[in-house]
């Protein structure tokens, strides 16, 4: 069995608290590794150490730094298969899925190359008689982020990328359920060349957690995760004096009209429902077709495909979706479906009691597909982060808006119709972060930002894009104006830009 450490100032560390926690390999049920909880000592150990590294790091221009980060990018495309696999045996994604959950966060990367220029200031010259005015971005400090466990590269790589290439030091919290790949980026960022303290990782749980945001050092926090630990970190980072963005949970609704390509429907709604085991925050858990005739139409088409579907081991090449996460997982999902049975949800598919030959104790979790779902059970108000599907029919395309925007997140949705007229009302009205054109997960590409409204979302920027550059600095305005030789006397008033 592995033992884990923690990656500070520039090496592996091994933990000194004497608390761990067993990390698992969720196809076979077992335990692969031993992590280390850090202590708050171990924590401020770590802050102390990126304080003084980071400004060094800040000193050095942006080009320099991101050619570091683009040297980095090569890294991990070269090491992407031992990546991906690290990542697949801890998370129970398939391969070819946790190759993506890297690239994705790659592309993030990629995108900082940009921070010469996102990093620019603005200079106005003669605002007044002989007086410049100039701005200045500059980095925060030591900035933290508390990352999930299921996109264990691809968030840590949103949040350090950015933070990095603007000067920063990025301590990294993962979760505790797939440390590995984050553990392996620390390497790489070192030898890419990013200097000793810089980048870190400390693994632990509410008390790592908690050490982070009381202390003064840490000028920001990024976290995904749970709705009410979003709002409990994003009130905690405001009582100390922090900025934040935080991440909640989704429950993202895809509109289905009369007129649209149903099969193209049914296929988008089987990746964007049971892909990764549901356990995605733009999964899609919610179908809504408008009439009866296309409810009818879709869900066998639905059920059509959900007999062809695979559930197998990680690595299986032949498995369309793996594990969930872990035991806990599989018993509240689990509890979530016999919660709609109870509720009187319509259960056409059940993916309960499902084996995988060779592996009978992994943690798993077949694709459930509910019909007649109504907006009062369980199964629709909350985040079930599971591969259950639920069809609530809809009368009409102001009923099905309705749903989507009266629920209590607001984080992805999506319509599917040939009508341009309906998708332009729909992605002007919505209310959610990010909308789909007959594209069933709007993740935005590198350059545009991510964040979802309502209970999705805490903080007023948004993750990658230039958001991210707003986000890791800070804006200092600079009023100049040199001696011309005369000397006019005291001023007692407001100055005035003319």
């Amino acid at each position: 069995m592995r033992t884990l450490s923690h990656f500070i100032d520039g090496q592996h560390v091994e933990g000194t608290s004497g608390r761990t926690a067993d990390v698992y390999n969720p196809s076979t049920g077992q335990v692969q590794a031993q992590l280390p909880l850090a202590s708050r000592e171990e924590v401020e150990r770590a802050i102390t150490v990126a304080a003084e590294a980071q400004k060094q790091w800040a000193a050095t221009n942006p080009q320099r730094r991101t050619r570091v980060l683009l040297k980095f990018v090569d890294l991990v495309n070269e090491h992407m298969d031992e990546l991906a696999e690290l990542l697949s045996r801890e998370h129970g994604k398939t391969f070819p899925d946790a190759k993506g959950d890297i690239q994705r966060g790659v592309e993030v990367v990629e995108f900082c190359a940009a921070a010469p220029h996102l990093l620019k200031g603005e200079f106005s010259d003669s605002v007044g008689t002989g007086i410049d005015v100039h701005s200045l971005r500059q980095p925060l400090g030591v900035v933290a982020g508390i990352t999930p466990f299921n996109f264990p590269a691809m968030i840590p790589l949103w949040k350090s990328g950015p933070a990095l290439a603007c000067g920063n030091a990025f301590i990294l919290k993962p979760s505790e359920r797939d440390p590995s790949v984050p553990l392996r980026l620390a390497e790489l960022y070192q030898e890419a060349g990013v200097p000793d303290g810089v980048f870190q990782v400390v693994n632990g749980d509410k008390e790592a957690v908690d050490a982070l945001l009381d202390d003064p050092r840490i000028k920001a926090v990024g976290f995904v995760g749970s709705t009410p630990i979003a709002q409990s970190i994003y009130e905690h980072a405001a009582r100390t004096g922090k900025r934040a963005q935080c991440f909640g949970g989704a429950k993202n609704h895809m509109v289905i009209l009369p007129d649209a390509d149903l099969d193209m429907a049914a296929d988008a709604l089987i990746g964007a429902g049971y892909g990764s085991a549901g356990e995605r925050c733009m999964a899609i858990s919610v179908a809504v077709p408008v009439g009866e005739e296309t409810a009818d139409a879709l869900v066998a088409k639905l059920r059509e495909r959900i007999a062809q579907l695979t559930v197998g081991e990680s690595m299986d090449p032949n498995a369309d979706f793996g594990p969930v996460v872990a035991a806990s997982a599989k018993e509240r999902i689990e509890g979530y479906i016999e919660a709609g049975v109870q509720e009187g949800a319509e259960l056409l598919e059940d993916g309960r009691g499902i084996t995988v030959d060779g592996h009978p104790d992994g943690f798993w979790v077949g694709p459930t597909l509910f019909d007649r779902v109504t907006r009062e059970m369980s199964i629709y108000r909350e985040e079930i982060f599971g591969p259950v599907l639920c069809v609530v029919r809809a009368q009409d395309y102001e009923e099905a808006l309705t749903l989507v925007n009266e629920h209590e997140f607001g984080n992805g949705t999506a319509i599917f119709t040939r009508d341009g007229d309906a998708a332009r009302d729909f992605s002007s009205r919505v209310e959610a972060g990010m909308v789909g054109i007959n594209v069933p997960i709007p993740v935005p590409i590198a350059y545009y930002t991510f964040g979802g409204w309502k209970a999705s979302g805490f903080g007023d920027l948004n993750q990658h894009g230039a958001d991210a550059f707003r986000f890791y600095t800070k804006t200092k305005t600079v009023t100049s104006r040199w001696p011309s030789g005369i000397r006019e006397g005291a001023e007692f008033i407001m100055p005035e830009g003319s």
